[in-house]
């Protein structure tokens, strides 16, 4: 009799999903059809390649832009520093586009025609001889290579870079929440399977990060950079393909607007009305009714205490236009973004104490003795796959043994909260910089041991000594990356969502640059003191104390961290709040028919 009773069973509508899903077109899409693991298959295997494709040039590229444009430590360190923190940027854009204007699905496909272009830019730049700098011949190291590029192929080299900063702004912001609007929240079993997306997502990443950190490293170093910037193009190709083969499968969400404009509006109105007090019953304040939110497919939200001034916005008073009065919704949409902006802030330093993987590990890896046997040298870039090893292990280890363990304890369906997941992150974070400060004094006592002083020294001790803060690196990562992309999106927002996986991406982002800029501060400032902690050569650099100096402010944030996430509320579970809500709208329209 239960299913009998089921909404919609009697007119075969009950296979329909709850959240709001449409197709393309606009219409609502059965559950069966659509959505779950079926169609997040094609968006993790473009995943997948595209990830292999980013990776393919980013890590690698400090050397690339050492060896081949001769650019210097600092220099070259900033440039990778500022062109991955444009590229973790860039999605706040992308994120207005389709939450406002396009929606995700076609934000995306726009996107990633810029992302190919730029790509394939890039590979010409690398390639066609009259693009590329030019060769010293044989027998020349390139380090002592005196010819220098033009600037025109220096400039293409770094259009093709930032025309890819642009093309992933679009892409990165939505794919992910894409992925993550395949389940349906009012289905239990699809809500259990979306707890575990985002552990198989950040998953996904690494997994073709690996090809990239193997394959195309030692491609690049051993055979050329054509071919080891045009397998990308072409990996990048194939996850566009494999994403559009997908499209029949996808649900969406439809865009609800500039989520910028409802966000100002709250707090345009709540200024304009600062003197006005905020009544003690939150029932006087303005919302809109069922039925309205019901035609605009929209869920509402209740009531919060917190960030009360921003409850001004809501008061009945003065002039009804949308920049003087804003339903209750539309204020605590805003107020859940606004309060996870402390968490955002305390994962900037973390991001810049990650950074370092890519720019000066990669160059104390050109230091060491790379040698495998007697006719093998690993390239420096490829200690990055640990990273990735360690990652793949971590993450179902995780999600199979620790959760499943924890949650009886805990009662929590993620085992531990998120922001206890980032916390043990930025743990590791810390222990990762003190083993990389001893990794470095090490390196440099072994430099005054053998009176290795030059620049083109190569030290007799191993490249592995690195390999500690490589690996725990990667465990770091299935703690605070997959936290802060879950966090993000989990607190956003419904009609926010892209917004909300952008503040991920802005963390990234911020955390570059910040690297850059500590990079040259800390450069500028010691050799105005003395011979300098970082210079080209790195065999009379103090490496160390700027690892020392990154490891305190490590230290001073995590304090930071502590207080804000005591103080974070989560939302509540609105899940059965917007369930009720959807019976009342039915009973009101049958009321309203009888």
């Amino acid at each position: 009799m239960a299913k009998v009773e089921e909404k919609g069973s009697a007119d075969g509508r009950d296979d329909y999903t709850e959240d709001g899903s449409v197709d393309l077109k606009g219409r609502p899409v059965l559950r069966s059809n659509t959505g779950r693991w079926k169609a997040c298959s094609f968006i993790v295997g473009y995943e997948v390649f595209e990830r292999m494709a980013y990776y393919g040039i980013s890590a690698n590229l400090v050397l690339y832009l050492t060896k081949k444009l001769h650019e210097g430590t600092v220099k070259s360190a900033n440039n990778v520093n500022n062109w991955v923190g444009t590229v973790w940027m860039t999605p706040i854009f992308g994120a207005y586009v389709a939450d406002a204007h396009l929606g995700r699905y076609w934000t995306f496909v726009i996107s990633s025609a810029i992302y190919l272009a730029g790509m394939s830019l890039l590979t010409l730049a690398v390639s066609v001889p009259a693009l590329r700098p030019p060769s010293c011949g044989h027998g020349v190291k390139e380090e002592n290579c005196n010819r220098r590029a033009s600037d025109l192929q220096v400039g293409i080299f770094y259009c093709a870079l930032y025309i890819i900063a642009i093309g992933t702004g679009g892409t990165k912001p939505n794919i992910s929440t894409m992925g993550a609007d395949q389940f349906d929240d009012f289905e239990p079993k699809e809500r259990g399977q979306k707890l575990s997306f985002f552990n198989w997502w950040m998953f996904s990443i690494f997994f073709g990060t690996l090809f990239s950190t193997t394959f195309l490293i030692y491609i690049q170093d051993n055979v050329g950079w054509g071919l080891g910037y045009g397998l990308p193009t072409v990996g990048l190709l194939v996850s566009v393909m494999v994403f559009l083969v997908g499209t029949p499968f996808y649900r969406h969400k439809l865009p609800l607007g500039s989520p910028f404009t409802r966000i100002f509006q709250v707090f345009v109105a709540a200024f304009r009305k600062w003197n006005v007090p905020v009544p003690s019953d939150p029932k006087e304040l303005h919302e809109l009714s069922l039925e309205e939110y019901s035609k605009s497919k929209k869920f509402r939200i209740d009531y919060t205490p917190s960030l009360r001034f921003l409850d001004k916005a809501a008061v009945k008073s003065g002039p009804k236009s949308p920049w003087m009065l804003c339903p209750v919704t539309q204020v605590e949409e805003t107020k859940q973004m606004v309060k996870m902006l402390p968490i955002l802030t305390a994962t900037f330093i973390p991001s810049t104490l990650i950074s370092q993987v890519g720019t000066l590990f990669v160059k104390q890896g050109t230091t060491l003795d790379r040698s495998m046997g007697p006719n093998f040298e690993i390239p420096p870039a490829c200690l990055s796959a640990f990273v990735t090893i360690f990652m793949l292990i971590s993450i179902p280890i995780y999600d199979r043994c620790f959760i499943p363990i924890v949650r009886r304890y805990t009662k929590n369906p993620r085992g531990i909260t998120m922001l206890q997941r980032m916390g043990i992150g930025l743990i590791l974070h810390l222990i990762i910089m003190i083993i990389t400060f001893f990794a470095e004094r090490k390196r440099l006592s072994v430099v005054r041991e053998h009176q290795k002083f030059g620049q083109d020294d190569t030290l007799p001790l191993s490249i592995f000594i690195l390999l500690p803060q490589f690996a725990l690196a990667g465990v770091a990562d299935a703690f605070v990356e997959v936290a802060k992309l879950e966090f993000f999106y989990d607190q956003a927002p419904n009609g926010m969502k892209s917004l909300g996986t952008s503040y991920f991406t802005s963390s990234l982002g911020i955390g570059h640059f910040l690297g850059s800029f500590f990079l040259t501060t800390v450069s500028d400032i010691t050799k105005r003191h003395g011979r300098g902690w970082i210079l080209d050569n790195l065999n009379i650099s103090h490496l160390d104390y700027y690892y020392l100096f990154l490891t305190a402010l490590g230290f001073l944030n995590f304090l930071f961290f502590l207080v804000v996430a005591q103080c974070f509320v989560y939302n509540a579970d609105v899940t059965e709040s917007e369930r009720d809500l959807q019976k009342d709208m039915e009973t009101s329209v049958n009321k309203a028919f009888k």
